[in-house]
């Protein structure tokens, strides 16, 4: 207890030593005692957000500055965004912070100054916004003529789309997909903006179908009630929705952010159905109308042809008798043109005849080619045995006078070079044989690797059917179907069963193939299906 009384008065002095942590304290229980609950109205300056989530302050007026933390907890409920510059009037306690000899304000809520501070504040995000081009002319989407699927953003409880509902179904009933969220308070505005980009993050053809258009409606309220659709998450998240949306919040006196970044905007959520979709009365009646005038019109439109064709008629000759006359014509033709052929064909044979009397008859021109020959033959043969003579006589002459000892050599260069080739040829088919047969074996191996009986050796089986064709499929076989199946050592028959039932015993008398024990006793009527 010793450590929180104040130390003895020194000799001479009536006031008691505090130390600075004893005073601190001391002061600090007197401010929070005299300002447990304050309303505190100024100018936000200097807002800073900690990576722990607390928010530092100033709150200043023209006169004096204080300090103010709003810690995480709080930070998250608040209903506005705090920003420089923004007014606003702050509830909580007054307090101290010793380390730095401050007093600061404990923020447990904070609401605007007034309408006007935050028309302010509306005015100066909406000049922001529209600098970055959210609310561009160009950037607007144009609504479809009748939309499938209607996406429609509101709570689920209110009057607004019962409304939206009941407008549609007396104008043109379409599927309507309802995003509940809540359209005022906390955390108002997020839901909104996550329903926007729910919807257009659906894929077209799902098993939600993606909206053809979207209505974000809100009922009429004071401007704090519609701050949810000021909020610069919902303008951007509007301003970049894929899909044509429609504002309808408030009445028609109310304006929002949002209306400025929608491709368009309804005074009332029932005037946002009536965009949606045409009535359907009219556009039947229109489409009788236009089904009467395109009637009318192409019954007019033939008739000026049948009087134009009618007209063209008139002026025209008969074909019948236009025809009468080349009929005449083309008889006349073939007539004389039958004639023609036969004449000329006549001509042909004269001129055939007469050219035949003038050749030679086969036989007589062999003849004489015969006898032209055998002349030919025997002056041939005389100059043969003449030339014969004088080359004999020329040889001799010639043979005496070369060297026979070159002969000699080139002969012996020639048997040795002849000797040599035998041991030559020898070794190259040699050698061409082991190439050969190095490439059989090679080709062997690979011809071995890709046929069917490797597979067959390790435990698979080969179907075909009565022509021998492979049998790949189950479809391409029927009940009572004879197959053959091929085994890595042999072949067996089987018979197709129906599906379903199991396989009995395989018979097979007098086929060495089959083992012992899988034969039966059964008839043929009373065996099973194979499968």
């Amino acid at each position: 207890m010793s450590d929180f009384l104040p130390d003895p008065p020194r000799p001479g002095s009536n006031l008691p030593e505090l130390s600075v942590s004893d005073l601190s304290r001391a002061l600090k229980r007197t401010v929070e005692e005299a300002f447990g609950y304050v309303r505190v109205r100024g100018e936000i300056s200097q807002p800073k957000r900690h990576t722990s989530g607390h928010l530092y302050l100033r709150l200043k007026d023209d006169a004096a500055v204080i300090e103010a933390v709003c810690w995480k907890g709080v930070v998250a409920r608040l209903a506005i965004r705090p920003e420089e510059g923004m007014e606003v009037i702050c509830t909580g306690k007054l307090t101290t912070y010793p380390g730095r000899s401050q007093y600061q304000l404990v923020i447990d809520s904070m609401d605007l100054a007034g309408e006007g501070a935050l028309l302010k504040m509306l005015e100066e995000r909406k000049r922001r916004l529209a600098a970055e081009g959210l609310f561009a002319p160009e950037r607007k989407k144009p609504l479809p003529f009748l939309p499938r699927t209607i996406g429609v953003i509101t709570s689920p409880t209110g009057a607004v789309i019962r409304d939206i509902l009941h407008r549609l179904a007396d104008r043109f009933p379409r599927h309507v997909l309802l995003w509940p969220v809540a359209v005022q308070g906390e955390g108002a505005a997020a839901q909104v903006a996550r329903a926007i980009q729910g919807f257009n993050s659906l894929e077209a053809g799902g098993r939600v179908p993606r909206p053809d258009l979207l209505i974000v409606a809100r009922g009429g309220g004071s401007l704090e009630d519609l701050m949810a659709f000021n909020e610069e998450i919902v303008v951007r998240a509007a301003a970049a929705s894929q899909i044509p949306l429609i504002s309808a919040v408030g009445h028609e006196t109310d304006t929002t952010l949002i209306d400025f970044a929608a491709d368009r905007r309804a005074p009332t959520p029932t005037a946002a159905a009536e965009m949606a979709v045409p009535v359907r009365s009219e556009l039947l009646a229109q489409v009788l109308d236009d089904s009467r005038r395109l009637h009318g019109c192409m019954t007019r439109a033939l008739e000026l042809r049948r009087q134009h064709v009618a007209g063209l008629a008139r002026g025209l000759g008969d074909p019948q008798a236009l025809l009468e006359g080349l009929v005449q014509r083309l008889d006349d033709r073939a007539e004389r043109l039958e004639l023609a052929m036969r004449g000329g064909l006549e001509r042909r044979g004269v001129a055939v005849r007469q050219l035949a009397l003038k050749l030679r008859h086969p036989r007589e021109v062999l003849q004489m080619a015969r006898l032209r020959l055998e002349t030919g033959g025997r002056g041939l043969r005389a100059g043969l045995a003449t030339a014969n003579r004088l080359a004999d006589g020329r040889y001799q002459a010639l043979a005496q006078r070369l060297n026979l000892d070159y002969l000699r050599r080139d002969l012996g260069k020639a048997s040795e070079r002849l000797a040599d080739l035998p041991p030559r040829l020898d070794r190259a088919y040699a050698a061409r044989l082991r190439a050969g047969g190095d490439k059989l074996a090679n080709l062997s191996q690979l011809l071995e690797s890709y046929s069917y009986r490797g597979v067959l050796a390790r435990g698979f089986a080969l179907v075909t059917d009565g022509d021998g064709a492979p049998v790949t499929r189950a479809d391409s076989t029927h009940p009572g179907m004879a197959v053959a199946i091929a085994f890595a050592d042999g072949k067996v028959a089987a018979l197709i069963g129906e599906a379903g039932t199991s396989p009995p015993p395989a018979e097979a008398e007098g086929d060495q193939r089959v083992p012992a024990r899988r034969r039966s006793t059964r008839s043929a009527k009373e065996q099973g299906s194979l499968f």
